[in-house]
């Protein structure tokens, strides 16, 4: 793609030692410290989260200094009509690799859940520059999309939602209760959706990507595990329950076995850091969701807008949940580089075990052996709460 780089206007704040962490895949012994992070009197001191100029600025040096072409550009370069956000910030990707399949790799759709931008940036650095087997295996068979920060707006402002904006009067737009109009960006590619200038944006690119398949990372509250009481550090999600009311019916039950692969196969492999508390990622009281007006939910129901999807493509995808978030002052500090470093290691084991063939050989009934408590019923978006 085409792009301009003596075009954009680039912030110059960079953090200092962000990729300190070197994760190749081989050799890493595992950690023998406590899984239980973060604490419940850890501070959340946004100054060391990166803002918008860190991430864009980050992207920009590993496109300069990236071994295996790197290729960083706005939405506005890439072509699509809707390009920028509510407040007019430029929407940055990232791409890496040769392959015919494609991976769309988005974090921070929610602006306050900050370290899934932080995790891709490590992927996209090890991808970009990493000239291991398994690291040229990754470039040959996928073509890898990495949003890191598809909330800018929201991750300024340090929210989990973005803010409508009145480009004239450039001043928040306000609803009829005198309020700042709100758009969860996770909640609207829906058909009666597409509110916020960011979900435009990247519903286009989507259509114009087909990927093959998904990851989205975001953060949780602080979690015990069911049955033990340990405190779980990363949990494991699928939007649209496997087994329950939607899933089962979209290709034939395909993605209901193969995301389930895909998140068994990380289970597996994280066991072996040792410092990761993994479960299944639910709402309370043994609720699943399942969800049609998300993000990653529209993908895997091929979501057609105005059009915009006229194959009705669809692709498989899982979430990741981090436990810890900034608005419930619950991230602590100490748990910050543990906290990028399971991402950034889920997001490599997954795509190794894709791109390998492990994912296919994996039980998808083994979904059922990752912690979780008893499943009661679905909590969804169009009828409520589902009995089981």
């Amino acid at each position: 793609m085409s792009k301009n780089v003596n075009g954009r206007k680039l912030a110059t704040s960079v953090m200092a030692g962000l990729f300190a962490l070197s994760l190749p895949f081989a050799g890493i012994a595992p950690a023998v410290a406590d899984a239980n992070f973060p604490s419940v009197e850890g501070n959340t001191n946004t100054s060391s989260i990166l803002s918008y100029a860190d991430v864009v600025s980050e992207m920009l040096k590993l496109e300069k200094n990236s071994r295996f072409n790197v290729d960083v550009f706005t939405l506005a370069e890439a072509g699509m009509a809707v390009n920028t956000s509510e407040q007019g910030r430029d929407l940055y990707v990232a791409t890496v690799g040769t392959g015919s399949k494609h991976v769309w790799l988005q974090g921070r759709i929610h602006g306050n859940e900050p370290y899934g931008a932080e995790a891709l940036l490590q992927v996209l650095k090890d991808v970009g520059t990493n000239g291991s087997h398994d690291y040229k295996m990754l470039r040959d068979e996928f073509t890898l999309h990495f949003i890191p920060n598809y909330n800018p707006d929201g991750s300024e402002a340090n929210i989990r939602h973005t803010i409508l904006w009145d480009q004239i009067a450039n001043k928040p737009l306000m609803g009829d209760n005198g309020r700042e109009r709100l758009v969860d960006l996770n909640r609207d590619w829906t058909p009666t959706g597409f509110v916020a200038k960011e979900s435009l944006a990247f519903y286009e690119y989507w259509t114009t990507v087909k990927p093959d398949y998904g990851i989205d990372i975001h953060h949780q509250g602080l979690k015990k595990q069911w049955g033990t009481g340990d405190d779980v550090t990363f949990s494991l999600g699928i939007s649209l329950a496997p087994n329950g009311p939607t899933l089962p019916s979209i290709k034939d039950g395909l993605y209901n076995d193969l995301t389930r692969q895909m998140n068994v196969h990380v289970y597996d492999s994280l066991k072996k850091y040792g410092f990761v508390n993994t479960d299944r990622y639910q709402v309370g009281n043994g609720m699943e969701i399942d969800i049609k007006g998300g993000v990653v939910s529209a993908m895997m129901l091929g979501l057609n807008y105005q059009g915009m999807n006229p194959s009705e493509h669809s692709n498989p995808v899982v979430f990741f949940e981090t436990s810890g978030n900034t608005s419930d002052g619950s991230l602590g500090q100490k748990a910050r580089g543990k906290s990028i470093k399971q991402n950034a290691l889920a997001v490599k084991e997954l795509l190794t075990g894709l791109a390998s063939g492990a994912v296919d050989q994996v039980d998808p009934d083994r979904w059922e052996e990752i912690p979780h408590q008893p499943v009661t019923g679905y909590n969804t978006d169009y009828a409520g709460n589902i009995p089981k």
